[in-house]
């Protein structure tokens, strides 16, 4: 039995929706700024970003160096578009990103979107993990790549929330083991 995963996040970067939707979406410059990625091509075809394109992704090393077809769909320059994986991505049954860019005073709102089905059960909590963890390199880096500055400060908010919450987490722990000693 198949589990679902879903994953959303949305950043404010200082660029323009037509930029930011380029470098998003055209293999050839994602690949160029995405470190999750060690490649991404055109498969056949004339090699232009259009709904039904195939396109040739890589993941790195550290995320198995699975090799996956997607295809593209949902395409409206240059306010949103995505693609699918067209056949099972390792432990993946199905893999899909969506973006959307939303125009707004200072830059454009960038939402990134994953599903994905697990194929088993077993495997969902860490798969989510690297698919979280994927979004949110994903979602910096393109930030990094228009607005270095924007991308440290998000940085050190992510950061910084990381620890306050590892704080949380050790503060309830030794609350528990203090309740348990007392009786």
């Amino acid at each position: 039995m198949s589990e679902s995963i879903q994953l959303k996040q949305s950043i404010v970067v200082r660029s323009r929706p037509d930029v930011l939707y380029r470098l998003a979406l055209e293999p050839r410059r994602r690949a160029k700024w995405d470190k999750n990625f060690v490649s991404a091509a055109y498969e056949g075809g004339d090699g232009r970003l259009t709904n039904n394109a195939l396109v040739r992704f890589k993941f790195r090393r550290q995320l198995l160096g699975l090799a996956f077809t997607a295809k593209y769909g949902q395409l409206q320059p240059p306010q949103r578009g995505g693609w699918e994986s067209v056949r099972h991505v390792g432990p993946l049954e199905k893999l899909t990103q969506a973006w959307s860019f939303k125009p707004m005073p200072g830059g454009t709102e960038v939402t990134l979107s994953m599903n994905a089905r697990v194929r088993y059960r077993w495997i969902r909590a860490p798969i989510e993990r690297v698919l979280n963890n994927m979004l949110v390199s994903t979602l910096i880096e393109l930030q990094r790549t228009v607005d270095a500055q924007g991308a440290q400060l998000m940085e050190d908010v992510g950061k910084e929330l990381a620890e306050k919450q590892r704080a949380e987490q050790k503060a309830a722990k030794d609350a528990a083991r203090a309740a348990k000693k007392r009786r």
